[in-house]
């Protein structure tokens, strides 16, 4: 089976061109920019993708990937970055752009230039697309042909043509794996299967079947504890690791103190038909202790990184791994993964682990987007009920409380957030939303109950859409529901005289507040 590489130059898009690569139902690979060409070798590509990244390709220490890759013979694409890299290795020049390009733009398809009828646009009209650059190709190289343009970008998109069209090297300023170019996954199929010539036959069949391969592997005879929250990620982790390894997994759920209301009876009740074995641990206090007078977002997440590793190793018997549900969003804007990423936030199961712990990771989903885990959540047979719950982060309400936490703060947050979800459900949008939840903001404001000024929390509510968590859209609920929930919030929690909603899209925003 030949796969697809994925060269990572450090995008914070990187994972979503492999998981793109994936829908279409082709395998791919993340490995860093400069992979030795032997290595590339022994992968048995049968096309390389070049991503974005950060960088500048005319700076003195600009990533660039062995140039024996151009002498493969393979189909190359390179986005964004990548088609700078590929402009600058065969002549062209790139430069700052007089004009950044950030999100939409719409491109004219050049269909009478030098490449003729391209088979990258095959059946790809004029269109929106997402940008996201400083930087622009200002002088096409040599037997190169423009494909596309945008009002900022002249070679918005060039391939070789005549008597180079034999390389079948192309290159896109634009992002095609981001939701948002229409005809993006449209475009990487003509590339992989058109141009490329690879078939369609990777599923989440045949994930899970490899990952239980590797999970045997790794864990050999060893007995492997498990953190389960209830939620998506760490439910499908835990029971595609009791498929592999079966009584040989012990799970932990613990209840931090931060979760929602009532969460701790709800997840137990939830996860009874699994049959997994389960330990709830009770550590609320402990968590609320190590957190007072702790303001600072990143501070909070390390702490509960840090505290969530001691309470598994308290329940430590014989166990050398630790199983996570961590997902490629949290990883991507953690740490540099496998290229030059910029770290945006550190998650409590990623950046917040510390850096000696007494048990080995095995995180099965690590590579893997939220829609991706459910249709692998699908194939093991978990309930749809498990499955469509919202994302919840793993440090809880400590993120969501915003500065300072304590009991008080998350239990006005606990019941604002059961009267947002609730509604959302009656009036049947739950599902119809990516995900959705309450902010307590850091903030009081002036108001006027019973005929008496009131100093009371601001709140903030939050919906997105999305299908993966890399770009979000805010959702546009109906002003008469954001009404009565306001409403009833105020009128329900004490301690809050003022709700807002939160119209900001991801990016610029993250879509949690910290």
């Amino acid at each position: 089976m030949h796969s697809v590489l994925v060269l990572d130059f450090g995008s914070q898009y990187t994972q979503l061109i492999a998981r793109r690569v994936r829908e279409i139902g082709i395998y791919s690979e993340i490995l860093p920019f400069n992979t030795p060409l032997e290595k590339i070798r022994e992968h048995n590509p049968g096309a390389i993708i070049l991503s974005g990244g950060p960088g500048s390709v005319y700076g003195e220490s600009a990533p660039h990937p062995d140039k024996g890759i151009f002498g493969l013979g393979l189909p190359i694409l390179g986005i964004c970055y990548g088609l700078q890299v590929i402009a600058t290795h065969f002549g062209g020049e790139v430069a700052v752009s007089p004009k950044q390009e950030f999100g939409r733009a719409k491109i004219m398809v050049d269909r009478n230039g030098g490449a003729g009828a391209s088979m990258l646009f095959k059946d790809i009209p004029d269109s929106d697309v997402w940008m996201s650059h400083g930087d622009k190709v200002t002088r096409m190289p040599d037997g190169f042909a423009v494909t596309a343009s945008s009002g900022n970008s002249e070679l918005c998109a060039i391939e070789a043509a005549g008597s180079k069209a034999a390389l079948k090297v192309y290159g896109l300023q634009f992002h095609p794996e981001v939701q948002h170019s229409l005809y993006g996954k449209q475009l990487l199929s003509n590339f992989l299967i058109d141009i490329a010539g690879l078939r369609p036959d990777w599923s989440p069949k045949s994930f899970i079947d490899h990952q239980i391969e590797e999970i045997r592997k790794t864990a050999g005879k060893n007995t492997v504890i498990c953190g389960i929250s209830g939620g998506v990620d760490s439910t499908v982790a835990a029971v595609l690791v009791h498929r592999a390894i079966g009584k040989q997994l012990h799970c932990v759920f613990v209840d931090n103190g931060l979760l929602r209301k009532n969460e701790a009876e709800k997840v137990m009740r939830v996860l009874e038909p699994l049959g997994l074995s389960i330990t709830l641990a009770d550590a609320g206090d402990i968590f609320l202790k190590r957190l007072k007078n702790v303001a600072s977002p990143e501070k909070k997440r390390k702490i509960i990184g840090r505290t969530f590793i001691h309470i598994f190793e308290e329940h430590i018997h014989e166990e050398k791994f630790l199983v996570q549900g961590t997902l490629y969003p949290d990883v991507i804007e953690s740490v540099s993964v496998k290229g030059p990423s910029e770290t945006i936030k550190s998650h409590h199961n990623v950046g917040g682990l510390p850096k000696r712990m007494k048990l080995k990771l095995i995180e099965p989903l690590r590579e893997l987007f939220k829609d991706e885990v459910r249709a692998v959540g699908r194939e093991l047979g978990i309930s749809e009920d498990i499955l469509m719950r919202h994302p919840f982060p793993g440090p809880g309400l400590a993120v969501r409380v915003l500065g300072s936490i304590n009991r008080e703060r998350l239990d006005i947050l606990r019941n604002a957030d059961e009267i947002y979800l609730e509604e959302l459900k009656a009036r049947n949008l739950y599902q119809h939303v990516w995900q959705a939840f309450s902010v307590l903001l850091p903030v009081q404001s002036v108001g006027v109950m019973g005929d008496k000024r009131t100093y009371e929390n601001v709140l903030a509510l939050r919906a997105v859409e999305s299908s993966d968590g890399m770009t979000a859209d805010w959702a546009h609920l109906p002003h008469e529901f954001l009404s009565h929930v306001s409403n009833r919030i105020i009128n329900e929690v004490r301690g809050i005289n003022r709700v807002a909603y939160d119209i900001s899209s991801k990016p610029p925003a993250t879509i949690e507040w910290e």
